[in-house]
């Protein structure tokens, strides 16, 4: 072979070791692009997902902390509700504990609504009015584990009720209003009902359920008297305390006036 030959031997291996390079490059090329848009497609769909769940959680769990009660409160004239209160101090549910109070629930529409506004709904319905106006005496109680929720709720309440006559405002532990429950009563009454089996062991829940705070106010002083004990033990000759079952009497105004309904007097 001569000179010529065996250079063109060598160019030609040369060119054929550069489209083999060519072929493979394109070949890689081709398959990692694949590789390239199926991670992207994989992380697109990963962070699709984590975004769902972020949405499902701050759903659920902003559900759960809306409704989720912290607070309770329990209004007793002779109607007895319940006012269950949640962290932002609004109404999530309200529970009646005698015929009274169903019928006084389906007059209001406090659901949803903030306790002020459910107070004021409360203290201007007509049967409330009324009672008041007839010298019945009406009990709030506010239950709940937080102690600084639990004492604006109070402060809030008395507010509301500063012009009512005969309305006392209370703080309750969370166990004895559970104790309540147990028997069918609201806290009022029950308090009511401990203050009665002290005076005639006999007393049941049962007797004082469709009493009006008003009517066991004067069972209490009439079995006290017999007693020989002249010093009403159910009312309250003053502004007590806010502890645990003392009761604060709210001033002597009324519910309406001039024969006008309150205006915003929680605020």
């Amino acid at each position: 072979m001569n000179m010529n030959d065996k250079l063109k031997e060598i160019f030609h291996q040369i060119q054929a070791e550069e489209e083999l390079k060519s072929a493979t490059k394109m070949y890689l090329k081709r398959k990692t692009q694949g590789y390239t848009r199926a991670r992207t497609k994989k992380l697109q769909y990963m962070a699709y997902a984590a975004a769902c769940v972020c949405f499902l959680i701050m759903v659920f769990g902003g559900r759960w902390l809306y409704f989720t009660p912290t607070a309770e409160i329990s209004i007793d004239i002779n109607p007895s509700i319940e006012l269950s209160i949640n962290r932002f101090d609004q109404v999530i549910s309200v529970n009646s504990f005698n015929e009274d109070g169903q019928e006084l629930l389906k007059a209001l529409n406090v659901k949803f609504k903030n306790y002020e506004d459910a107070m004021e709904q409360i203290l201007d319905n007509d049967k409330i009015i009324t009672l008041l106006s007839n010298d019945e005496v009406m009990t709030i109680t506010v239950t709940g584990p937080d102690g600084l929720q639990s004492s604006k709720l109070l402060s809030g309440v008395e507010s509301c009720t500063a012009k009512q006559r005969n309305t006392y405002c209370y703080f309750a532990s969370e166990e004895k209003v559970a104790e309540a429950h147990k028997l069918g009563l609201s806290y009022g009454k029950y308090r009511a009902y401990l203050e009665l089996q002290l005076l005639d062991p006999n007393i049941t829940p049962e007797t004082i359920q469709g009493m009006t705070m008003r009517e066991i106010r004067e069972l209490i002083n009439e079995l006290a008297a017999e007693r020989g004990d002249d010093t009403p033990i159910y009312e309250n000759p003053g502004n007590g305390n806010h502890g645990n079952g003392n009761c604060y009497g709210n001033g002597h105004g009324r519910g309406r006036q001039n024969g006008k309904k309150r205006k915003n007097a929680c605020k």
